[in-house]
């Protein structure tokens, strides 16, 4: 198993002499096929600092902002839920094991539990999750531009607004290209200068923090919501990425180390943000969700102003480079004929369109918010399926069965069905239990959802799609996947 598909991906890069990575200038041509044993340079550790450099963001900032102009938090309980959502940076932790031992992306793997045919279905919500997350990534790097222009009276029009999308895609687009290593390299180059503007914002903001805004806070059902956001754009948003970057680390890495580095490099830097969001939303006045990154800086020194858009450009990129990159082979697994650098293509021109929409519809935060709340439903199915399968087969997979879509893992017609019943009943849980609140652009809320919670409703969108989804798949498929994982040869571990 292991040597057929070294050998089928052997002629896609040059070998790497004692697992030492490529130069960051080197385009990497391997997509989801197999990563022979001879290239597996990575490490735990640098794991840790690529979560980091990623999430190390201004998003995060606007997305703790959020609890407070959008769903009415107090600061109390904003902290609270942004605490409690950060834990499921273990979710990333746990997706991150199979990708050492199958030696392959994602959702390749994810053709173990659904079989290849059937694996198009998440497969495609993923793509469509990570193109999402590009054009939201995009749109705040736009926003900045235009916000530093605003400034100096240098952007105006709608041409000018063009050009900047235009040139902000093309930059997005070199880092994904280039591939892993240079994503690795490079976001482990930002974190420090990242993490130096998070303190300077933390002592400005220090002075301005009002505790006591609002007054009395908001219902429990508007906090469940904020959890949920919290969630989605957290530690179970990323868990569809994780495998894309922990494939390249041999099979015998430390599973506990990988776990912590991921959820650590996460989950620290997440939290650290949002309260600071949090806390920017309770002490500048007239701050309004419309205004995005540029109503960060109101009530801030300006001499800030300029220097914290720049370096914001420079993290959206970051973190838009994680997305990129991994829809890209998420596409190329819907699309196998396809090259991955011609999937990032396909990706970088689609991103365009739809941030050009988004930018000038006005819609944009609503259609944001929106968007958080609704990859949900299938998001919280689909990671316990995931996970549940890879815990039934002990971690054990047929790399060539998950490349070879007439493989082990084809069964009939290539479709695994207690897989995609799971996924079907679990977002049907989940989506009865959504509160997309009437802010966003698409309103929508569950029955039970709306029965319960107050005027505001509630969300347990996310718990209902992982237990229900979990259970369905277990109950469903334990036996044969058991059979299967014994079945499977045991990759070596160096």
């Amino acid at each position: 198993m292991g040597s057929a598909a070294e050998r089928g991906s052997a002629g896609s890069s040059a070998v790497l002499d004692g697992g030492v990575p490529p130069p960051v200038a080197s385009i990497e041509q391997r997509g989801i096929e197999y990563v022979p044993l001879d290239h597996r340079w990575g490490k735990p550790s640098g794991l840790f600092w690529m979560w980091a450099g990623a999430v190390w963001n201004v998003e995060f900032v606007l997305y703790g902002a959020l609890a407070v102009l959008i769903f009415g938090l107090s600061f109390a309980q904003a902290v609270t839920m942004i605490i409690v959502g950060n834990f499921f940076y273990v979710l990333t932790g746990l997706a991150s094991l199979q990708g050492p031992r199958a030696g392959t992306t994602t959702f390749a793997i994810s053709r173990a539990p659904f079989g290849p045919h059937g694996n198009r279905l998440p497969s495609f919500f993923n793509w469509v999750t990570q193109v999402g997350f590009e054009i939201e990534g995009i749109a705040f790097v736009v926003l900045a531009v235009i916000a530093i222009g605003d400034r100096y009276k240098l952007v105006s029009g709608t041409p000018a607004k063009i050009v900047i999308i235009v040139i902000a895609v093309a930059i997005q687009a070199l880092l994904p290209t280039l591939g892993h290593a240079a994503v690795l390299k490079v976001l482990r180059w930002l974190t420090l200068p990242f993490v130096a503007l998070f303190v300077i914002m933390a002592i400005l903001t220090t002075s301005k923090v009002n505790l006591h805004v609002p007054a009395h806070g908001a219902p429990w059902g508007s906090v469940m919501i904020f959890l949920a956001v919290v969630i989605s754009a957290g530690g179970l948003g990323w868990t569809e990425n994780a495998n894309d970057y922990s494939r390249y680390l041999p099979p015998g890495a430390d599973r506990k180390r990988i776990v912590m580095a991921v959820a650590l490099g996460g989950g620290i830097a997440s939290a650290l943000l949002e309260v600071l969001g949090a806390a920017i939303a309770t002490g500048v006045p007239g701050i309004t969700s419309v205004q995005g990154i540029a109503g960060l800086t109101q009530g801030f020194p300006s001499w800030f102003i300029v220097p914290f858009l720049i370096v914001a450009i420079f993290q959206l990129f970051a973190i838009n480079t994680i997305d990129l990159y991994s829809s890209g082979v998420t596409l190329q697994s819907l699309i196998p004929k396809l090259k991955r650098v011609q999937c990032v293509a396909i990706d970088t021109v689609v991103c365009g369109g739809f941030t050009a929409y988004a930018i000038f519809s006005g819609k944009f935060f609503s259609l944001l918010a929106a968007f958080l709340l609704f990859i949900i439903v299938w998001l919280g199915p689909w990671c316990a399926i995931y996970l549940i399968d890879s815990w039934l087969r002990k971690n054990r997979y047929d790399t060539g069965g998950l490349l070879n879509e007439r493989g082990r893992y084809y069964r009939r017609g290539g479709v695994f069905w207690p897989a995609i019943i799971a996924q079907v009943v679990g977002m049907i849980a989940a989506a009865v239990w959504l509160n997309a609140f009437s802010s966003t652009a698409l309103s929508y809320e569950g029955p039970l959802a709306s029965r319960i919670g107050g005027s505001f409703g509630s969300d347990f969108s996310v718990f209902m799609g992982l237990i229900v989804g979990g259970i369905v798949y277990y109950v469903l498929a334990a036996r044969t996947v058991r059979a299967e994982g014994e079945a499977t040869p045991v990759l070596p571990e160096a």
